[in-house]
């Protein structure tokens, strides 16, 4: 067990994230978190390539707690921050937030876990009107003659890969999805967890 961070420093302050980044730093530091435990990302042009934030994730293992300087520091937007938090949850991982809107969620106390809980609510509510709509939406193609259903993107043979690679915690993520199965990053959640377990999508094409 351990306790991990990861941080993602902006342009505050000085030009280069430096000033705040240290600040955060120090936070994590004097929480208890251990310095080569602390994952960050700078931003760069392209703001979806976070790879601190990927391999922080990908290291976590159950019992480990999770600690951020602040929330918005985790998710570049609520589903993104919802979708993580839901993953962590079954993944038996902790959550702490140090500062700023988010400071009261912990989930190491009673509270915290009750706000952990909501977020997990909100994304079962975001998933059943996912499901809704499209069953609704298949029900009006059938009706009008139409089969539809989503094509998947991945073959069984990169499942695989992707599974046993994903299981490795050498496996850089980017080099992954860019080199050896040609996905986005996103597909690749889709269809593997960052611990290598197969997610629904991939049982479903292995089963087919």
């Amino acid at each position: 067990q351990g306790d991990w961070s990861s941080d993602v420093c902006s342009s505050d302050l000085k030009s280069d994230g430096s000033q705040l980044l240290d600040l955060q730093t120090d936070a994590l530091i004097n929480t208890g978190v251990l310095e080569k435990n602390i994952y960050h990302d700078k931003i760069s042009g392209n703001k979806e390539e976070r790879p601190g934030l990927e391999n922080c994730l990908k290291a976590l293992r159950e019992g480990d707690i999770l600690v951020v300087w602040k929330l918005d520091r985790l998710g570049r937007s609520l589903k993104h921050l919802i979708n993580i938090i839901q993953d962590l949850t079954n993944r038996n991982i902790g959550f702490k937030v140090l500062t700023g809107q988010g400071a009261n969620i912990d989930t190491t106390t009673a509270n915290g876990k009750l706000i952990f809980g909501i977020f997990a609510a909100l994304a079962e509510f975001e998933r059943e009107l996912k499901r809704e709509r499209t069953i609704a939406g298949l029900k009006s193609a059938r009706a009008r003659g139409r089969v539809g259903g989503r094509k998947f993107q991945l073959t069984k043979s990169q499942v695989r890969l992707a599974q046993l690679a994903m299981q490795n915690r050498d496996t850089t993520i980017s080099e992954l999805c860019e080199e050896q199965v040609r996905i986005t990053k996103q597909t690749l959640y889709r269809y593997v967890s960052p611990t290598g377990e197969l997610r629904d999508n991939a049982k479903k094409l292995l089963n087919k």
